[in-house]
C-alpha cells in the first residue's frame, strides 16, 4: 500500500533555498515516505497538533499522515534551529 506524497508550495519553496547536497537528501528521504511511513509513534511530534517529524542531518521534515486518503502532505521543511517556529 503507497502513499501519496504532496508538498506544499512553502515546503518546496524552502527546499530550493537548501544547499544540494542536503536537497538531494532531503528528497530521497521524502521518496521513501511514499511506500509507507515510519512508525507514527516515534515521529509523532509532542503537543495536540496531526504533525510528524523526520530528521535528515541538519534537517527537519515536518508532514502530516491522512490515512483516509492515503496521502503524505509535507507541510515544512528546514534547518533544526528554526523549523519549529510558526508551524501551521
Amino acid at each position: 500500500m503507497s502513499y501519496r506524497i504532496e508538498v506544499k508550495r512553502s515546503a518546496a519553496k524552502a527546499l530550493k533555498k537548501i544547499p544540494k547536497a542536503d536537497r538531494k537528501r532531503i528528497a530521497d528521504k521524502i521518496d521513501s515516505l511514499a511506500e509507507g511511513p515510519p512508525n507514527p509513534d516515534t515521529t509523532k511530534m509532542k503537543g495536540n497538533n496531526p504533525f510528524h517529524k523526520i530528521r535528515v542531518g541538519d534537517y527537519r521534515i515536518i508532514y502530516e499522515i491522512q490515512e483516509d486518503v492515503l496521502l503524505i502532505l509535507v507541510v515544512k521543511i528546514g534547518h533544526r534551529k528554526d523549523i519549529y517556529r510558526n508551524l501551521p
